[in-house]
């Protein structure tokens, strides 16, 4: 009663109704003669009160401005607008409580306490971690920072940390390799996707890959210079997969004169090693579409996955531009043209994408994209990690999952069409239609067999 006020019967005030009249409606403390006041003593509404006899949304006015002044006693105009959304939340009572016992306030509290600018450049001197993450992320997503590809944009903060203990003759190849190499080229990249990619891992291993060589180098007393075929050999044949990485480092610097011509062989395409059962991947389908008790976001990604064998990255970056309705059917694009879907599975869709995110008082704005599968860091989708586990727990193991989709896509549709409708590569797109062609005349032959054992042991009547 206290956290719901209404109108009440006796005088009209909106007020908490903790009485009952006689007509047995409900009515307010006054009508009711009880002497405690639930008013705010500051904006005069009724309700639930707290510290001085002030409601929760005006004590949370209050404790904002005590969090993020700094110490000029003003708050920094980058952190104005993360307190006028905090302020209009919903649920004032819940923001209270975060502002008192979650990290991520307490970073807040001390990047408007250090005096200092908040910028990009300010938090990347920051140790990470996963509430710097969710810090900068909300202030992006608030307008309070510059966007930027914060998959790039770490890398150079990241790359200073780990030359920092490596000698001088290492960092002097190492740094302009990263970043007039690798970076450059990622960034072109990124500009042209037509959906975000996330490189940072791939630069990271190949920048590790490359000191590591250079340490072995120097333990083995080789110049790099002088290096010759047999000693990369000898290097590639000790390591794993991972180290044939060093390919982009060797040519680089063959490109600059500093190694001659090295050859870093490929590593050679195996065929899918993991591949549901069909009649599983069925099984399953029929359950994300069918199945109330699964969480809805669960459902409609291990849907996407088993019936296009999407990837969970590309899943979770889906965005509710891509889902339209035309001529009563409802339609997604995933890369170039549109897909009809099937009716139960754009249900599930068009719900997502248009229910409330549960964290609402930093995702109201209009700003960033309006992602199908939000996640828990403001204006951002989704963790891939996340998605993942959850689907796992329901038993739909993402990678032999999408595998088995693609093969009965494969087997269906032409490779060019299966390349322009998914966002496959048309090389991809070959493969897995040669792929497939084995895989269908493996799988049909088994369940003829099967098949032709259950006609066996059937008693006949």
């Amino acid at each position: 009663m206290l956290d719901a006020p209404a109108t009440c019967t006796g005088c009209g005030r909106h007020q908490p109704l903790i009485g009952v009249a006689e007509d047995g409606t409900g009515i307010c403390r006054a009508c009711s003669g009880t002497a405690f006041d639930y008013t705010c003593r500051t904006c005069g509404l009724g309700g639930r009160t707290y510290a001085d006899a002030q409601c929760a949304r005006c004590v949370l006015t209050v404790r904002l401005q005590q969090l993020l002044a700094g110490p000029a006693e003003h708050i920094p105009s980058p952190l104005q607008p993360l307190r006028d959304a905090l302020v209009l939340a919903e649920r004032p009572r819940g923001i209270l409580h975060w502002l008192k016992h979650s990290p991520n306030a307490a970073l807040f509290a001390s990047l408007a306490a250090s005096g200092e600018p908040v910028t990009h450049q300010r938090l990347d001197q920051l140790p990470p971690s996963r509430h710097l993450h969710y810090v900068r992320h909300t202030l992006v997503h608030l307008g309070a920072l510059p966007e930027r590809n914060e998959e790039l944009d770490r890398i150079p903060a990241w790359l200073d940390k780990v030359l920092a203990d490596h000698p001088a003759s290492h960092v002097q190849l190492v740094r302009p390799y990263a970043h007039w190499h690798l970076l450059r080229r990622a960034r072109r990249r990124a500009a042209q996707r037509r959906r975000p990619a996330e490189p940072g891992s791939f630069l990271r291993t190949r920048v590790l890959v490359a000191l590591e060589f250079l340490a072995w180098l120097d333990d083995h007393g080789l110049d790099l210079g002088g290096l010759g075929q047999d000693r990369l050999d000898r290097w590639l044949d000790a390591g794993n997969t991972r180290t044939y990485a060093i390919r982009y480092f060797l040519s680089w610097t063959s490109g600059r004169g500093l190694t001659g011509k090295l050859t870093v062989p490929s590593i050679p395409r195996q065929q899918p090693s993991r591949l549901m059962d069909e009649d599983v991947r069925w099984q399953l389908l029929k359950r994300c579409l069918t199945d109330s008790t699964m969480a809805l976001d669960t459902r409609a990604a291990g849907a996407l996955i088993l019936l296009f064998g999407l990837h969970a990255s590309h899943v979770r970056h889906l965005t509710a531009i891509q889902l339209t309705r035309r001529d009563g059917n409802s339609y997604l694009t995933i890369d170039r043209h549109p897909i009809l879907l099937p009716p139960r599975l754009a249900r599930l869709l068009h719900q997502l994408a248009e229910a409330p995110h549960t964290r609402a008082a930093l995702t109201r704005t209009n700003r960033g994209e309006p992602w199908i599968f939000p996640g828990l860091v403001p204006g951002r989708p989704t963790s891939q990690t996340g998605l993942s586990s959850k689907l796992l727990a329901h038993g739909i193991d993402t990678r032999p999952a999408r595998n088995a989709a693609l093969v009965a896509l494969s087997g269906d549709l032409p490779a060019p069409v299966l390349a322009s409708i998914l966002g496959l590569h048309p090389n991809t797109a070959v493969r897995w239609a040669g792929f497939a062609k084995t895989s269908w005349a493996d799988y049909l032959a088994a369940r003829s067999a099967d098949l032709h054992r259950e006609r066996n042991t059937t008693p006949q009547k």
